[in-house]
């Protein structure tokens, strides 16, 4: 908006239709009153100085003004109209007042609807001077002053308490008679409506809120009305960056997942309406013709996301096929902004509970081992001379007090990790295998291939757990010399690969078949698929891959750390 632009005053027409009857009402008590047309001067000035509250009631300067104005002139009045009934005989002495003084309601109830105490009062002291002054001014038929009868002064005193109730009283009494509102408690209303969650995630299609499989189904949708080479659904991450929740094509694609590009994909995001665009969405392009057209998902006010369709031809995207894919892309907004949130409350609670556990082991199982280990020191010291056999059984026991400590502290790191936003997956990975090579005299050797996209955030969280696991695993029982980690990332497309050089995976060890579980588990959960090999001529890797194969192009970054780096 122009900062000359000024919005218009709003006229509230029963404001306005109280005035008015008010002023008919007291234009009817003067006349019954005092038998003089001449008195209806004074509502003809009430009149004009309403008119500032009639036409522009919430002005910050006139409206105030013309209740001052109101105010004032009805308590001029009640002198005038008080000696006028006096003469005719009508009314008792004074008490003729009664005829006009009812209009000071208005002004005053104006104020103290509009939460204006200050106001309030100012208006009651104006109202009770020019009473004053009203009562001076004007004689009765006798000649005495007005202001001298008692029923004046009980008239106008009346008044000015019923103006005072009005003024100090509308508010509370306004809030006191407000229904009152049954607010639930904080948890209550989480448990209602995780459970309603709950029950409607068991009844949708395949009983999941999966991002990813919401954003696959929309594309085979617009499939079928938009066909096109290429197409994708970016939704929202931290930092101001997009992440790729699915995409469909030959061929992968860098799209453009930073909002404040030059870009359609910016310009969709920020509008909230389609955009077409005679260019590719990607950052590298082969060139030649391109059409794209990029739809927003809204769900109420808020952009959760973005739909991409590219076709390598010229106007692909025109009118009437934009308005087939808004019809489509409404209604999956709002599921694929359920997922989403979903997916937010999962991640939650998981780092909470992981933050949880970590506390508790560090200061309860960890604090009493330490202490264990100080009462074995003690032990020690104080063995007689000769006792050989104990020492050496204390010395046992210590080095697996501290084993157990190192496992500890350990699993405390493996529970704290997790992905930066800025780092990204490759960076936390990385991380972990060289702390637990270190612990373990491993030599770690990396292969990276990251892409600037990145993936959703509790897909990131799941991966990373996934590696520690098959670390951890290497570490604590392949007896392996080296190990091999590569990361490649170029989403939706994600592979984690760990390898050792040890003496291959047994079947029969306890804890074996957990872990497998546990990883298995974590890979269905993100829509991938674990893999499990023997390495030639000894070792195992692990894998678990996400989507399709990534693009050939990539350049890969190899790194070899020696031990303890």
């Amino acid at each position: 908006m122009p900062a000359s632009a000024r919005v218009p005053e709003r006229i509230h027409p029963l404001a306005v239709a109280a005035r008015l009857v008010m002023l008919a009402l007291v234009a009817a008590l003067t006349l019954i009153a005092t038998h003089d047309v001449g008195q209806l001067r004074w509502i003809a000035l009430l009149l004009v100085a309403a008119l500032p509250a009639i036409f522009c009631p919430d002005h910050r300067i006139a409206a105030p003004l013309g209740r001052f104005a109101e105010v004032a002139i009805t308590g001029l009045a009640a002198g005038s109209v008080a000696a006028a009934a006096d003469a005719t005989g009508t009314v008792d002495a004074g008490f003729g007042a009664e005829a006009v003084l009812p209009y000071l309601a208005v002004p005053l109830l104006a104020a103290a609807l509009r939460r204006r105490p200050t106001e309030g009062a100012a208006l009651l002291g104006v109202a009770a001077v020019s009473m004053v002054v009203g009562g001076i001014l004007v004689s009765d038929a006798d000649g005495s002053k007005v202001i001298t009868q008692p029923g004046y002064l009980a008239a106008g005193g009346q008044w000015l308490v019923l103006g005072a109730i009005i003024t100090f009283a509308a508010d509370t009494m306004r809030q006191l008679m407000a229904p009152v509102e049954n607010k639930p408690q904080p948890y209550a209303e989480a448990t209602r409506l995780l459970t309603q969650l709950r029950s409607v995630a068991r009844s949708l299609p395949g009983a999941t809120l999966d991002p990813g499989g919401i954003s696959e189904h929309l594309l085979e949708e617009l499939r079928a009305v938009a066909p096109g080479h290429r197409a994708a659904v970016l939704s929202a991450s931290g930092g101001g960056r997009l992440v790729v929740l699915a995409q469909t094509g030959a061929e992968r694609v860098d799209w453009e997942v930073t909002l404040d590009a030059d870009s359609a994909i910016a310009d969709a995001w920020a509008s909230q309406q389609p955009h077409t665009a005679s260019r590719s969405q990607a950052r590298s392009h082969r060139g030649g013709d391109a059409s794209s057209l990029v739809v927003p998902l809204v769900a109420g006010v808020r952009t959760i996301g973005l739909v991409i369709l590219e076709a390598d031809v010229a106007n692909a995207y025109p009118s009437a096929v934009v308005a087939r894919v808004t019809e489509v892309t409404g209604p999956a907004a709002l599921r694929l902004e359920a997922a989403l949130l979903f997916d937010d409350v999962r991640s939650l609670a998981t780092n909470e509970e992981r933050q949880r556990l970590a506390r508790e082991i560090h200061d309860g199982v960890a604090q009493e081992l330490v202490m264990v280990g100080y009462g074995i020191d003690n032990a020690q010291a104080t063995l007689p001379e000769g006792a050989d056999e104990t020492a050496e059984e204390l010395r046992t026991l210590r080095g697996e007090v501290t084993r157990v400590i190192t496992e500890l502290r350990l699993s405390l790191f493996e529970l704290r990790s997790e992905v930066d936003r800025n780092g990204g997956l490759a960076a936390a990975i990385a991380e972990y295998a060289r702390t637990l090579g270190t612990s373990a005299g491993l030599r770690v050797h990396f292969t990276f291939d990251e892409s600037t996209a990145r993936l959703p955030a509790a897909t990131e969280a799941e991966l990373l757990r996934i590696a520690q696991e098959a670390i951890t695993n290497a570490r604590k029982h392949a007896g392996a010399s080296n190990l091999w980690v590569t990361c490649t990332v170029d989403p939706p497309y994600a592979e984690i690969e760990v390898t050792d050089d040890g003496k291959g995976f047994a079947d029969d060890r306890p804890d074996g078949r957990y872990g497998l579980a546990i990883m298995a588990e974590r890979a269905e959960r993100i829509r991938g698929r674990l893999e499990i090999r023997p390495r030639h001529p000894s070792g195992t890797t692990v894998a678990v891959v996400l989507g399709t194969s990534a693009r050939r192009d990539s350049v890969r970054d190899s790194v070899s750390a020696p031990e303890g780096e």
